[in-house]
């Protein structure tokens, strides 16, 4: 499980951290290629949600919650560092799916 991170996200943006290579293996035991791993990865831990945009007045609730692992968009992020460790942050509009967790 994500530990607490020293971030508190705004309206509708997610603090996300980035899963490393290893952590890249499908729960059907798809393996992901090496090429992959050089690249940013497109796929992390939700460890900080906001509490949601407002819509005519209204806050939309948040889709995402903190634990969920989730695909986002490889551009749609903005990346911090905090205590030596590498986070993104992103609107939710840029998570474009929640993986979901194995039984």
């Amino acid at each position: 499980m994500a530990k607490n991170v020293a971030l508190e996200p705004l309206a509708d943006r997610v603090v996300v951290k980035p899963l490393v290579a290893d952590e890249m293996t499908s729960a059907s035991g798809i393996i992901i290629p090496d090429t992959v791993g050089k690249e940013k990865p497109e796929r992390g831990t939700v460890v900080a949600v906001g509490p949601g945009k407002f819509d005519d007045g209204v806050r939309v609730p948040m889709t995402v919650k903190k634990g969920d692992v989730v695909l986002f968009s490889k551009y749609g992020y903005d990346e911090v560092k905090v205590d030596g460790t590498e986070y993104y942050i992103l609107s939710e509009s840029s998570v474009l799916a929640i993986i979901p967790k194995s039984n």
